[in-house]
Formats: structure tokens, C-alpha cells, sequence
């Protein structure tokens, strides 16, 4: 029988720091008006030096697990959709694991840009769905 894939928890964690967009007007030849007329962007989340992305995604897996009340030792797999990896290994998957801990899941990474959140929930739902 074909496992059904659902959302059960939901969590999500930004940079402390806000760039809006007469921050970036003062950088750059731009003006808020323009920027949210085409865009619909007001601001915008800056990660400093030391917020990494597996940083940033484990924060935002605990409160997901957290609003599932799931235990992270419950978890058979993570994928981590993201073109900015803390380097080039380990993956930002396997680093979330360690963070969270979630030793016996499997992980990795899912590089597609823009579409790296739905490319990386259409692959785990097809692992969900072959069992």
C-alpha cells in the first residue's frame, strides 16, 4: 500500500539581521517604492558571519519538530533544499542531524535554487510513498 505524505509541524528560523529596502537604496540605485511595486518585497533577512545554514535549518527542523511533537529520534530522513551549503561537505542534511539529533536518519541535499524547497519536499514525499 502507498504511504500517504502529509505536513504535521511546521517551523521556520531567520537571521536576527533586516536589511529593508531603503537599507538597500543606500547601497544600491534603487528606491522602496520601486522594489515593492515589482516585486512585492519590503525586506529582507541577512545571515552574519557566523549564522550558517545548517545553523538556521536545525533551529527551524527543532521548532518543526516541536509543533509535530515529534522526537528528533523519530526521524527516518531529512533532505535540505539550499544552493548555500556551510562548504562543500558535509551536506547541510547530515550537519541539521547531528545538530537535532536524528543519528539514524538518512540525509542529503537537494541543489535547485529558487525551487529547492518543493524539489527537495517532492523527492522525500516520493521516499514516503515507496516506503
Amino acid at each position: 500500500m502507498t504511504q500517504r505524505a502529509r505536513i504535521i509541524g511546521v517551523g521556520r528560523h531567520l537571521p536576527a539581521r533586516v536589511m529593508t529596502n531603503d537599507d538597500l537604496a543606500r547601497i544600491v540605485d534603487t528606491s522602496n517604492d520601486w522594489i515593492v511595486e515589482r516585486t512585492g518585497i519590503r525586506e529582507r533577512r541577512i545571515a552574519s558571519e557566523t549564522e550558517t545554514t545548517s545553523m538556521l535549518a536545525a533551529e527551524a527542523a527543532r521548532r518543526a519538530l516541536a509543533s509535530a511533537g515529534v522526537d528528533a529520534s523519530e526521524v527516518d530522513l531529512i533532505v535540505t533544499g539550499t544552493c548555500t551549503p556551510d562548504g562543500m561537505f558535509p551536506a547541510v542534511s547530515t550537519l541539521v542531524q547531528h545538530a537535532i539529533g536524528a543519528g539514524d536518519a538518512m540525509t542529503f541535499d537537494v541543489n535547485a535554487a529558487c525551487t529547492g524547497f518543493l524539489s527537495a519536499l517532492s523527492t522525500a514525499r516520493q521516499f514516503i510513498a515507496t516506503g
